[in-house]
């Protein structure tokens, strides 16, 4: 481990030319970014894209309809107030967590502690280097918890990539001590089956638990065998960290056969993933709940026993839903949004060609009591700007804007910049404030943009997985209550009361 230490709402008629259809469709039905063999820890290629494609985005910014190549645009509620380019971790910006007057930035290379006390004016308190993709961040109390989805030569901060067909490669959860911010120490690992994609944290006192979420099995690879059909449950003494370890794997989809009961996907369910483990899960510990987005299923859980969660409702979308990505519930647990990242993150999705309802947000209700409880499909909602053919642009990683009686949501969708949007109608949401650059670039279609993009103590912050760190202000009559509501601590993916 190496420690670094330091003091507008429009839609756009892009059209679409036949070839780039062509590439798009072969982006859309390949498979999401996953745990491969020997991915490494580098960001996705650049793609070409038809010359045609290229004039026309050109074309875009010089009538207006898009801004220009890096250009930062916005609503006029919102206010960028701060920016924090990459430093000594080059890599792919990832997630985001809080405590305090901290803010946590996981980066394929490792993480970035800032200190956002003046969050108009972020300093770097440390920056930690541990190659990892994709270094998925949380932190509870002294701890900090860091995923590992990409087949290293062992589980130290000096490891470098090796085939997973490889008994002898590690790949998993590290944990580490943060009671010196800025000197964070590598306290423990444990190895978890396929990996650790992400991660969600339920804190219980004196332990903390860790669900882990990784996918796609394989039986060439001898730690990532099939059926893989549930999630790693960790358990975290926080007095004894070092003693962390797998207490159980429950399986989620229970069915015959080698690929468990799981969406079998494609063919019988054509351009959806097949359910091999879940992409991520959202625990709302003060109601008992979760909520799973597992690749081609929907699931809300039970967590009353945090080392056995148990399914009392599945859903699927096999008409829009590509790949189920993230979940998160509203304040009162009546709802759940899910992501579907259509084309793995790496595609332009934003057009007119691939519309509304894919590659977007699926609200549901929550009706019912107890573990009777089901998800009854309200609507879809996507932003409502059309990107070029050269950003990936899909819905990712948001937060609710903590304000009561209503249900409003800042979300990252990559290159189509942050969105803050309201579904407190289930049935008709409705962006109320936007914040984007134009592209990286107008002859390739280049992975970049705000991977996470979260409320926080008056504040949205976001991590761009290009440019660095953003620090956003809404001011708006909507979400100005939500300015009073003061966090100690937040991982998205561990939902608070905020009213408690």
């Amino acid at each position: 481990m190496i420690l670094f230490n330091v003091p507008r709402t429009r839609r756009r008629r892009l059209g679409v030319a036949a070839a780039a259809g062509g590439l798009l469709a072969a982006l859309l039905t390949a498979a999401p970014a996953a745990a491969t063999p020997d991915p490494g820890d580098a960001p996705p290629a650049s793609k070409e894209i038809p010359k045609s494609a290229q004039a026309e985005a050109r074309e875009a910014i010089a009538e207006g309809e898009i801004p220009a190549q890096d250009e930062i645009v916005h609503s006029n509620n919102i206010r960028h107030v701060a920016h924090v380019p990459k430093e000594a971790l080059t890599g792919t910006n990832s997630d985001l967590a809080f405590q305090g007057r901290y803010a946590f930035a996981g980066n394929y290379d490792g993480f970035t502690i800032y200190d956002i006390s003046n969050p108009k004016s972020p300093m770097t308190v440390s920056q930690v280097l541990c190659p990892g993709s994709q270094n998925d961040i949380s932190v509870s109390g002294d701890l900090l918890f860091l995923s590992t989805d990409s087949s290293r030569s062992d589980s130290s901060c000096n490891s470098t990539t090796q085939p997973v067909t490889e008994k002898s490669s590690w790949e998993g959860m590290k944990v580490f001590d943060i009671s010196n911010k800025r000197n964070p120490r590598y306290v423990a690992a444990v190895e978890t089956a396929c990996g650790s994609h992400t991660h969600s944290l339920v804190p219980e006192g004196k332990n903390v638990y860790v669900y882990v979420s990784s996918y796609s099995p394989n039986a060439a690879y001898p730690d990532c065998q099939p059926p893989h059909d549930g999630i790693s449950v960790i358990k975290v003494p926080r007095k004894a960290p070092h003693r962390a370890a797998v207490v159980g794997f429950p399986v989620l989809f229970p069915g015959e056969g080698p690929d468990g009961g799981g969406n079998p996907g494609g063919p019988t369910n054509p351009g959806v993933s097949k359910t091999t483990g879940c992409h991520d899960i959202t625990v709302l510990p003060s109601k008992d709940l979760a909520a799973g987005a597992c690749m081609g299923d929907g699931i809300l859980l039970s967590i009353k026993d945090p080392e056995r969660p148990k399914v009392i409702d599945r859903v699927q979308d096999n008409v829009n839903f590509a790949f189920w990505h993230s979940a998160t519930f509203n304040q009162r647990a009546d709802k759940v949004v899910f992501t579907d990242e259509l084309g793995g993150g790496g595609a332009a999705t934003c057009n007119a060609e691939v519309g509304p309802d894919r590659g977007a947000d699926g609200i549901y209700d929550v009706v019912g009591k107890g573990d009777k409880r089901k998800l009854v499909f309200r609507s879809y909602f996507k932003i409502p700007r059309h990107q070029a053919d050269t950003e990936n642009c899909v819905a990712h990683n948001g937060s609710l804007i903590p304000v009561k009686g209503k249900d409003l949501m800042v979300q990252a969708w990559y290159q189509g910049g942050v969105s803050v949007w309201d579904f407190t109608n289930s049935s008709k949401p409705k962006e109320i404030a936007y914040f984007e650059r134009g592209p990286l670039s107008t002859d390739q279609l280049v992975t970049g943009g705000s991977w996470s993009a979260y409320y926080y103590n008056g504040y949205i912050y976001s991590n761009d997985m290009a440019k660095g760190f953003d620090v956003l202000k809404i001011d708006d009559r909507r979400t100005d209550p939500a300015r009073w509501v003061k966090m100690r601590e937040l991982n998205v993916q561990t939902q608070p009361d905020y009213f408690d």
